[in-house]
């Protein structure tokens, strides 16, 4: 009787050592699954927001800021409005930038995981992402500011045939320019991020 319990119970303690061996891996690549999934969707929720940040800005707060205070005729309306919007943009400017390269980074865990092509293309659109925003930040915007400064008055009050205003113009255009390239950028980073977290996550 004395074997036969030994013999059930070393059979037992055998059955516990295969489950531990056979789902101790299963239990971490359910744990790295989980981990990707949900590093992949953080990474969706960040360009998203950014994305979205820039269109609303773009579409309807800058438009909204100047149409509202030329609304009330004040002299220096197109100053006030120039002032917010500028402001508002180098929040949505340093944000891309940031987002761009935290998402850069991001982009080389898990390597294995998704095609070369993707790859190459989702890196190609974050670089433009960053570069873009940092340009109009740090290059187009910061020289916009120190012409309005140069002029020593408000831009309006300054003759078209100014070369400091024709200068400002420019810049104005070139960071438009900008801030659109981010945002097809964006937006082409959004669908790879989208389609890369969603086929991690099956």
């Amino acid at each position: 009787m004395s074997i036969e319990i030994g013999e059930n119970q070393r059979a037992l303690e055998g059955e516990d050592d295969v489950a531990a061996v056979d789902f101790e891996p299963v239990a971490r690549a359910v744990e790295r699954h989980t981990l990707v999934a949900v590093i992949g969707y953080v990474r969706v929720l960040l360009i998203a927001l950014w994305l979205g940040a820039a269109v609303f800005f773009s579409a309807a707060v800058a438009p909204s800021v100047f149409a509202v205070l030329r609304s009330f005729h004040l002299s220096n309306a197109n100053e006030i409005a120039g002032s917010i919007v500028t402001r508002t943009l180098s929040i949505v400017n340093t944000g891309g930038f940031l987002i761009g390269l935290l998402l850069l980074l991001s982009a080389f865990l898990f390597r294995r995981m998704v095609s070369r092509r993707a790859f190459r293309a989702e890196v190609i659109s974050l670089l433009i992402v960053a570069a873009a925003t940092g340009v109009g930040q740090w290059i187009i915007a910061a020289r916009m500011l120190w012409l309005r400064s140069a002029m020593g008055r408000p831009v309006d009050e300054v003759a078209q045939s100014d070369p400091l205003r024709v200068a400002f113009n420019n810049l104005h255009g070139y960071s438009v320019g900008a801030l659109s390239i981010g945002i097809l950028a964006g937006l082409v980073a959004l669908l790879l991020i989208a389609r890369r977290a969603r086929a991690n996550s099956v």
